[in-house]
């Protein structure tokens, strides 16, 4: 939940296609609240960009001459920290893979390259809906320096925002934990996953608003860079300790409980988004906290948007624990924060002191 800005959010576009350049630039003027200031054709272009004047948002490119996105990409992130940037991928296998190495390289989010032709997911109006939604959610806030104001304001008051811990709520005893994230989430998913131990005693869930294919790699990264096997969630498969189960893209992750299954197991449904969503938290949060009552250990990460808000209502109603991604630690405080403001009782934490916390609640040696 970024603070309201008094200024356009200044755009750079990179990408050595005219027409992409022209059709993204016309997406980010014609809105009222954003203006592209310069544009670039290459990496090295977008550097000498941002040393001459102050970017909010870079729209980059990965396929280009003379310095590519994934060259330019962590020399932004490194010189220029308070700029964010998006990258612009191709719905492909390539692309796949080389969205998931921008997102670890420091990129927050990622959008899909408009098609001039036909008026599909990927043409010009439904891209830009994204590009313009994703830009407003993840531009940094202007300080205003006359009045004290900053990011991290909030948390030093001591106020809703600020980091916060609840006592777990009684009989609460954890079987499974659950990890929904969004915009910025797949860094802070690794993040978590890589800090927990070999001998994690609960099955974790993970739902990360991705597409197919997306879901596939990303389940690949966590098992590469965790103690812990993960893969892409199986209709019907067990749940099991120790093992991380991500939801696959265009699919909702479910659980069903040791009353409709033989013992706890994975259920992939086709039903419908939620909060535009598939796969969405909601779902399985709420068939968590059915399956598992006082068990279910939620984990709210940054993200657009308010998913996950009535599936941790129900995990608290059951007797489950919440936890959330502080806002200083978050790209985007909307999922987190939709569960804060709606009053559920949740521990608020900064993202690298969740696994500790988590490992805490479960008994655990790190």
């Amino acid at each position: 939940m970024n603070r309201q800005r008094t200024t356009p959010i200044r755009v750079l576009v990179v990408d050595d296609s005219a027409v992409v350049r022209g059709v993204l630039g016309r997406i980010v003027d014609a809105q009222p609240d954003m203006r592209v200031v310069t544009t670039a054709t290459n990496g090295s272009d977008a550097l000498d960009a941002l040393r001459l004047q102050p970017i909010d948002v870079v729209l980059l490119d990965i396929e280009m001459p003379v310095m590519d996105g994934l060259t330019a990409l962590p020399l932004i992130c490194q010189r220029f920290p308070a700029t964010r940037v998006l990258v612009t991928s191709a719905l492909t296998h390539q692309g796949a893979t080389i969205t998931l190495q921008a997102l670890a390289l420091g990129a927050v989010d990622y959008v899909h390259k408009p098609s001039t032709r036909g008026t599909g997911a990927h043409g010009v109006e439904a891209v830009a809906v994204s590009v313009v939604a994703k830009i407003r959610a993840i531009a940094p806030a202007v300080m205003d320096v006359s009045r004290g104001d900053s990011d991290f304001a909030g948390a030093e008051a001591g106020n809703s925002k600020a980091s916060r811990s609840v006592l777990p709520a009684e009989g609460f005893e954890p079987q499974v934990l659950a990890i929904a994230a969004s915009t910025g989430g797949p860094n802070a998913v690794a993040t978590i996953v890589r800090g927990l131990p070999r001998d994690f005693p609960l099955p974790v869930l993970v739902t990360q608003h991705m597409p197919p294919l997306f879901t596939t790699m990303f389940a690949q990264r966590l098992a590469r860079e965790g103690t812990l096997p993960c893969a892409e969630a199986q209709d019907g498969e067990p749940l099991q300790p120790g093992r991380v189960y991500v939801a696959p893209g265009d699919h909702h992750l479910t659980v069903l409980g040791p009353g409709v299954a033989r013992a706890p197991a994975i259920h992939i449904t086709s039903d419908p988004p939620e909060h535009h969503c598939r796969p969405a938290a909601n779902p399985m949060f709420r068939s968590a906290a059915h399956a598992f009552p006082r068990g279910v250990l939620a984990v709210v990460l940054t993200g657009m948007g308010e998913d996950g808000r009535e599936g941790c209502a129900a995990v608290a109603a059951s007797g489950g624990r919440v936890i959330v991604q502080d806002e200083r630690t978050s790209v985007v405080w909307g999922m987190p924060g939709s569960v804060v403001a709606s009053g559920i009782s949740c521990s608020i934490i900064p993202l690298q002191s969740i696994a500790a916390h988590v490992i805490s609640l479960c008994s655990v040696r790190s």
